[in-house]
């Protein structure tokens, strides 16, 4: 009888994390796995602010009467939850974190093509982040995470130069993030490691690293006129001095549409990796997943318009623009369609990284479905600035961004600590997350197409039944969400030690230890079979 193999624990094993247990081993790190956990613990932080603030806005509309928070709290509320989460969460959270802890040992490489600036540009991302979080505390600011002239530049109070300032700093950690990756992935991959051979987590994020270097150049430069504006007196936005508000819209969603695929083209590459893993088959349609990642970020420069329809912009610009809004979500539903062909008839294991990644393909089809809808002229009409398109939003960004970045973290959580979480905590985690945010947010569609505007502290009481649903169901999210917060943790010091590949998945980063080493492989491997090299006979072949 043989004797079966005792894993080393990770404690015993020579690993990233224990080079050095020094905090200055970890805060000079230039191992691209510490800094990435370096990014987890602070874009948690910053997640679980905003989630605060979060609450604090669904308490107040409990009552048509807004009794928690005063009209200017609420706004302050708001803008803390949108400009927390979008620019301190959701833009970094998968890229930052994922992408800095497995690109290189995805293809293959010992670190990323430079150290020194990935350490930099964590300090760049927190020194931004808390002096934006101190100035939004101190100073209140009420103008929304969009920053519209002239109530930015003339009406706001509060800090709001010091925000957009850690804003505008911020924005270079992701100029750096993004120009490493692209030289990592073009420059560092192992031998063998052809572009057809790339893991498509490396495609989406390749494709995000070009929007992150060519879009948020634009936002800094805009957020300097804004700051020039309400500092100087310039007239840049301000018609009383020459200046168009419309050319800020114009600007800010030039940037900021393309970055709604900052954020969710990582976590798309994200559910590749685990549908593949999960069906146990080869990715349906590689190429055309591969391609539509980099459609989706070339077509996504053209469609800023569709947030302006109301504005009095020309009516044939808002057509071109329905028509571009249209176009890009054809790329997305090529990526769906084919993760559905690659679960069909393939080897289900139900397990939390495969919830997730299902639970991201059915909310991000219902939230893109919705922004059909709203590319469309007549429907835009009837629906903008209601909770329609809060809805709409928070099922491509809550619903996609998030189920995807808690897909990662229980699909490489073994990679990255060493230890097994609880399975079945992890299921009822996934289940929990995903009907407390449907009880959440579908409501909202109903409120917004009835008429109910976002933004406002009280509404009229025919309301107050939706917004109390909406209310208890993130209830149930929230403790969705710190449920993997107990079990994840508890698994660190008892969860039974993890092997090398314990999901039984294709790619480099399952063909090191776990944790991995400090130089990720102990001699550089060579790449001889194509990416997902599943048997054929399993379901659908790939062609």
């Amino acid at each position: 009888m043989t004797a079966q193999p005792v894993l080393q624990t990770p404690e015993e094993r020579e690993s990233y994390l224990n080079a050095g247990h020094s905090l200055r081993s970890w805060l000079l790190s230039t191992d691209h796995k510490r800094i990435a956990i370096l990014y987890l613990f602070a874009i948690s932080f910053f997640f679980f602010i905003a989630a605060g603030a979060a609450a604090l806005i669904r308490l107040n509309l409990l009552t048509p009467n807004g009794t928690l928070l005063s009209r200017e709290g609420y706004n302050r509320a708001f803008t803390l939850h949108g400009v927390v989460m979008v620019w301190f969460f959701l833009i970094p959270s998968i890229p930052n974190t994922f992408g800095n802890f497995l690109i290189p040992l995805m293809i293959g490489a010992r670190d990323m093509a430079f150290p020194r600036l990935n350490l930099a540009s964590w300090y760049i991302y927190l020194g931004g982040g808390l002096f934006t979080l101190y100035a939004l505390i101190a100073g209140g600011v009420d103008t929304g995470w969009t920053f519209y002239t002239p109530l930015s530049t003339m009406f706001a109070n509060g800090h709001v130069l010091a925000v957009i300032a850690g804003i505008t700093v911020a924005g270079f950690s992701s100029i750096l993030t993004g120009l490493n990756f692209i030289v990592t992935i073009h420059k560092l991959r192992a031998p063998g490691m052809t572009w057809g051979r790339l893991p498509l987590f490396i495609w989406s994020h390749y494709a995000t690293s070009l929007i992150l270097v060519l879009a948020t150049p634009v936002l800094a430069m805009t957020l300097i006129l804004l700051s020039a504006e309400r500092a100087l007196h310039l007239g840049i936005f301000d018609p009383a001095l020459g200046g168009d508000p419309l050319l800020f819209q114009h600007l800010f969603w030039f940037y900021s549409h393309p970055a709604v695929y900052i954020m969710i083209l990582p976590a798309m590459g994200v559910v590749s990796e685990l549908v593949t893993a999960g069906a146990r088959k080869r990715v349906f349609g590689y190429w055309f997943v591969a391609c539509a990642s980099l459609a989706i970020a070339a077509v996504g420069f053209l469609v800023w318009g569709h947030h302006m329809f109301v504005s009095g912009q020309s009516a044939y610009a808002s057509a071109i623009f329905s028509f571009l809004s249209l176009v890009v979500a054809v790329p997305s539903a090529v990526k769906v369609y084919n993760w559905t062909a690659t679960l069909y008839k393939g080897d289900i294991l139900l397990d939390p990284p495969l919830l997730y990644a299902m639970a991201f393909i059915g909310l991000f089809t219902i939230g893109g479905l919705s922004g059909l809808m709203l590319a469309l002229l007549a429907v835009d009409e009837h629906v903008h600035d209601t909770y329609f398109v809060v809805a709409h939003f928070h099922y491509i960004m809550v619903g996609g961004a998030v189920s995807g970045f808690l897909g990662a973290i229980h699909f490489w959580w073994p990679k990255i600590t060493g230890r097994l979480y609880s399975l079945t905590w992890g299921r009822v985690s996934a289940a929990g997350i995903f009907f407390g945010f449907n009880l959440t947010f579908f409501p909202q569609y109903i409120l917004g197409y009835l008429g109910m505007p976002r933004r406002y502290h009280v509404y009229p009481p025919q309301f107050q039944a939706l917004n109390v649903l909406s209310s208890a169901g993130a209830s149930v999210l929230a403790a969705a969400y710190l449920l993997p917060v107990v079990y994840l943790i508890w698994s660190l010091r008892n969860g039974p030690p993890a092997g090398p590949n314990p999901w039984d998945a294709k790619g480099l980063e399952w063909q090191t230890a776990s944790p991995p080493p400090t130089h990720n492989f102990d001699t550089i491997p060579v790449v001889d079979r194509p990416a997902y090299d599943y048997p054929l006979t399993r379901g659908v072949a790939d062609e």
